[in-house]
């Protein structure tokens, strides 16, 4: 029986943690392949156990097997059927001063082209993909890319803040709203926002007038100081 031919692509075997084809691959309980080296460092890195491609969070450490399968797989296509590796992105991808970092690359890393407000990480071209293409992720809200996605996190729940607490007047995250603000006036954190934008500028618009109304009278003021100035010399005469 003739052998059926395989059709395969780079990406099917590249880990997306270095973007290099896997070594060691290893499979989480979700589902997900990456080199065995990359997962344990980038777990090794992170404060909360999750998988870096859909973000699942375990909650305790997962005992990593090598996946020997696609190991063999992987070996016998480098030598047969898959491709050449891309080559390399060219070097403007790679984030420069300024620029906002993909929190995934390893070694140099990419200039993110989002972030993720619900992951609250940063993504590079390469990484954003599965926010895309898994139904999981789909739902995530993307921003342009914001190097203060700390800032938006509760300290408390590690959350994303999108909640005002106009009763104790600070921002929490959905937990905080369970645990520790039941009964509280609240709205959305963007809804606020507006407000306060509205508010600012209208108090904005009210200094500026005041200033304007202030200069006015200064300069009637000392255009009466000169006439009277003028008048005095005049009478001098």
């Amino acid at each position: 029986m003739a052998e059926a031919q395989l059709f395969v692509s780079q990406d099917e075997f590249t880990c997306s943690v270095c973007l290099d084809t896997m070594t060691d691959p290893v499979t989480t309980p979700c589902g997900h392949n990456f080199c065995l080296k990359c997962l344990t460092d980038y777990w090794d890195q992170s404060q909360v156990c999750s998988c870096p491609q859909c973000r699942h969070t375990f909650m305790q450490r997962p005992e990593l097997k090598r996946n020997n399968l696609l190991n063999e797989v992987i070996r016998t296509l480098k030598k047969t059927t898959l491709s050449p590796p891309p080559p390399p992105p060219p070097s403007k991808n790679y984030a420069g001063p300024g620029d906002v970092e993909c929190d995934f690359c390893t070694g140099k890393k990419f200039r993110a082209v989002k972030s993720c407000l619900t992951c609250m990480a940063s993504y590079c071209q390469f990484h954003l993909k599965p926010h895309y293409e898994g139904d999981a992720l789909k739902h995530h809200k993307l921003v342009d890319p914001d190097r203060n996605l700390k800032e938006k996190l509760c300290e408390k729940h590690h959350k994303h803040l999108e909640i005002f607490c106009k009763t104790d007047e600070m921002c929490i995250c959905m937990m905080c709203v369970v645990t520790g603000h039941k009964n509280h006036e609240m709205v959305k954190l963007e809804t606020e926002r507006e407000n306060k934008e509205k508010q600012l500028g209208a108090t904005l618009s009210d200094i500026k007038r005041r200033l304007e109304e202030r200069e006015k009278t200064l300069k009637e003021t000392r255009r009466r100081m000169d006439e009277m100035k003028v008048r005095g010399e005049l009478s001098k005469r």
